[in-house]
């Protein structure tokens, strides 16, 4: 548990929770799940002397559900938001894994193929904003919490400040810095999307070439609704918090009201970075969707010209087998039979036959290639 008091006159990380708040700024107090389910009644017993209130028991469940989705709930002493971010690898109920052995030294390297889409793992934060008091619940080793809290304590000096490092200026706005952390990562992920979808067009485009992976491409696609899903459900836990914003009541200070003013425009930035990824994703359902509906049409297209080519050879070879069956009738007497030029003379008007065939469904382009 790393707890951290926050003011104009900078960033202090203290080892153990404070009895008091401190005369400026605020507390953040930031632990792992584990470690809020195994402190929970020192936790709360901090929040009581703090704020004068303690978490819901509904509330507390809420932050130790490593399940839950994205959503939003608010008291009339505090906010809890729980916002899902990406994890950098297994969370804490996936099954223990093994690393697998990398390649022996000069051994030659594997043949780079196509690019692999990860499996989008995501774990929920969760945020409980009082007054005076941020505290945080994370996933076991999360990165964000350690990055943020290295860019606080790196950026609480007067030079850093100086060159455009603002520190937060309450609770909610640090919760909003840190979810923002969180949504830059959706926003990194989509080049990784494009790069997969852009692979698996060009695949299932290409004219000679039979495309097999359908297994790949249907998980590119469930990553798609994955993260579709997971997206949806953070805008609306961001709509509810602004919704709520909005009827906080009026700041009494021009200080207070900038400061309110501020918090509004960075819960829309990131509602609208959200979106983003949001209207990205759609974007790559619907091309996925017409690259399928495109290659399909191009199978068809190229059974048809298949059968239609079959067909015209069949045209061209009936007449040829019409005049075979005539001429194996066992008639005893049959026109040009005994003649000595006989076969050559049919022989030659079979292949005009043929040609003359040939070359009329050539006009009418039944044997021509209509692709590449």
């Amino acid at each position: 548990m790393r707890i951290f008091n926050i003011s104009g006159a900078g960033v202090l990380e203290t080892p153990t929770p404070p009895t008091q708040l401190p005369e400026q700024g605020y507390v953040w107090i930031a632990c792992g799940r584990r470690e809020f389910e195994a402190l929970q009644a020192q936790i709360q017993a901090t929040l009581q002397a703090l704020c004068g209130t303690q978490l819901v028991d509904l509330h507390i469940s809420d932050l130790l559900n490593h399940q839950l989705p994205s959503h939003y709930d608010y008291t009339s002493q505090y906010d809890v938001l729980v916002f899902r971010r990406l994890s950098a690898g297994q969370h804490e109920a996936d099954p223990a894994h093994t690393s697998q052995p990398g390649p022996a030294p000069g051994a030659p390297a594997k043949r780079s193929g196509p690019p692999i889409l990860r499996r989008i793992d995501t774990s929920p934060v969760g945020f409980a904003v009082f007054d005076h008091v941020l505290l945080t619940v994370h996933p076991a080793d999360c990165a964000i919490r350690d990055a943020y809290a290295a860019k606080l304590l790196g950026g609480a000096s007067l030079e850093a400040r100086g060159a455009g490092a603002r520190l937060p200026t309450s609770p909610a706005d640090l919760m909003l810095r840190i979810v923002a952390q969180m949504v830059d990562g959706y926003l990194d992920l989509r080049r990784e999307l494009t790069r997969q979808l852009d692979h698996w067009q060009v695949e299932l485009l290409a004219p000679h070439t039979r495309f097999s992976n359908w297994g790949a491409l249907l998980e590119a696609r469930l990553a798609l609704h994955q993260l579709d899903g997971i997206c949806e459900d953070q805008r609306s836990a961001m709509q509810d918090w602004i919704a709520v914003l909005e009827d906080w009541p009026a700041p009494a200070t021009p200080a207070l009201a900038r400061e309110y003013e501020l918090l509004k425009v960075r819960s829309r930035d990131v509602l609208e970075h959200i979106e983003r990824v949001v209207h990205h994703v759609l974007r790559l359902e619907q091309t996925a969707e017409t690259t399928l509906q495109m290659h399909f049409s191009a199978q068809s297209n190229r059974t048809n010209d298949i059968m239609r080519t079959l067909t015209a050879l069949t045209a061209i070879f009936l007449p040829l087998n019409l005049i075979t069956g005539f001429f194996g009738m066992n008639f005893e007497f049959m026109p040009l039979i005994h003649h000595q030029a006989a076969f050559w003379w049919t022989v030659a008007f079979m292949l005009a036959v043929a040609a003359a065939t040939g070359l009329v469904f050539w006009r009418k382009r039944y044997l021509a290639r209509t692709g590449k």
